[in-house]
């Protein structure tokens, strides 16, 4: 007689004539390699679009590599040699959120492919899998470590100053190199993060029987802040698609794209809400930037950057509010969507007030921006080149994590009162 059925949750399948270790290993380097490939990608075109293909002594790979590192957590030195009778200044800090978001989304769809039809698995299974997905991920950016390092001879722009520095010795350099331990170190954080946050968000990543209870109060909210985010890219994309055909100049919209849409449209999200940044643009050095923040920024002193500030150029940005409120009362009124049925509008406004607040925190953290160059020989600085410049671009964090409360309480209450006519996931309705 045959026995009786299982009930439990189906386990893996494994292809027949291939060892499950095998498999396992496949599958977490599969993750690693699709998320590394697509940063270079992005990173490559982005670059290539911002003119660094024309970076003297075929510094373009090094380039991109260090790109990528500094969008998976990675850290780059940047280092000046002019000789003894010079000094340099160099430090860029910013991250390119385009290869950072395009890597976090390849990797975690990627990782989720085998797990796709399955609802609960062990905790034993699913640590597994992070695991071996973290250390191929760090084999990968260890090899990508050797890559990003490079050094350049520069011109000062001035013929009189670049021959004598050929003769005391003194014609600038500038180079990169990769930092070992703090890019896997901070790397293995960045994808652990990736996988701890799809395993958050995704409706279809199985969790362990004893976090099962967790899905309905945490997934929906945090989806909520992940369809807000995507939801500012591809309106940015969008503006950004129209101004290329409108205003022309290809390259500089495709580099911003490629490398910093996230940053500004999320930025733009944050000011909506009624955030701000603070900061000052001494000359430009190469990052691309909109000319009202230009405009705004461009002071000996620091610089508030909000909606009144930035009014005082282009009363445009008022549109900001209107379209945060939009956009995010449709994020509330999704999360309460899927949230159970019956949950109390006021769950639903903490709910959204707390993930919205650690969303814009996290969004001013990865937007700041502190950019320096800077070069003197014997003490006279700039040698007539142009060669000093600053940006400088810092969240206020508490401004941003109030409004972010503040907002997501309204549209969580908001949105739940909406959802009250519509069907939740999970629920049965009798006829």
């Amino acid at each position: 007689m045959p026995g009786p059925a299982s009930t439990g949750p189906p386990g893996p399948v494994h292809a027949p004539g291939v060892p499950p270790a095998v498999r396992a290993w496949a599958e977490a380097l599969g993750t690693a390699v699709a998320g590394i490939v697509t940063m270079i990608v992005v990173a490559t075109l982005g670059l290539w679009a911002a003119g660094a293909a024309d970076l003297p002594g075929g510094a373009f790979p090094s380039v991109v590599a260090a790109a990528v590192l500094i969008a998976a957590g990675g850290s780059v030195g940047l280092s000046g040699d002019v000789g003894a009778l010079a000094q340099a200044d160099v430090a860029v800090d910013v991250v390119p959120l385009s290869v950072t978001l395009a890597g976090a989304l390849v990797t975690a769809a990627v990782f989720l492919l085998p797990l796709r039809h399955r609802a609960v698995a062990g905790t034993r299974e699913l640590l597994g899998r992070i695991a071996r997905t973290a250390v191929c991920w760090l084999v990968l950016l260890l090899l990508l470590t050797f890559a990003a390092r490079h050094s350049f001879t520069i011109s000062v722009g001035n013929e009189l100053a670049d021959e004598l520095g050929a003769e005391l010795g003194t014609t600038p350099t500038v180079g990169f190199r990769a930092d070992v331990p703090a890019t896997l170190g901070l790397g293995l954080l960045w994808v652990l993060a990736v996988l701890a946050l799809t395993f958050i968000i995704a409706r279809r990543a199985p969790l362990s029987s004893r976090l099962l209870h967790f899905q309905d109060s945490v997934r929906p909210p945090a989806f909520a802040m992940l369809l807000t985010l995507l939801t500012y890219v591809v309106i940015g994309l969008v503006v950004g698609i129209v101004a290329l055909i409108v205003k022309g100049r290809p390259a500089e919209t495709f580099a911003v794209i490629f490398l910093g849409l996230p940053n500004l449209v999320w930025m733009a999200l944050g000011i909506g809400t009624g955030g701000g940044w603070v900061g000052h643009v001494d000359k430009a050095i190469g990052l691309p930037m909109p000319h009202v923040l230009d405009q705004v920024l461009r002071t000996h002193g620091q610089r508030t950057l909000d909606l009144g500030s930035i009014a005082e150029h282009d009363g445009r940005v008022w549109l900001l509010v209107p379209l945060a409120a939009v956009v995010l009362l449709a994020a509330a009124f999704t999360a309460a969507v899927r949230s159970p049925a019956r949950l109390p509008a006021w769950r639903h406004a903490l709910e959204m007030a707390v993930a919205l607040a650690l969303t814009l925190l996290v969004v001013g953290l990865l937007t700041g921006i502190s950019a320096r160059y800077g070069m003197s020989l014997i003490g006279v600085g700039d040698l007539g080149g142009n060669l000093g410049g600053e940006v400088s671009l810092q969240p206020q964090l508490l401004r941003l994590v109030g409004v972010g409360a503040a907002w997501g309480l309204v549209t969580g209450f908001l949105g739940s009162l909406l959802a009250r006519g519509v069907q939740h996931r999970g629920e049965v309705r009798e006829p």
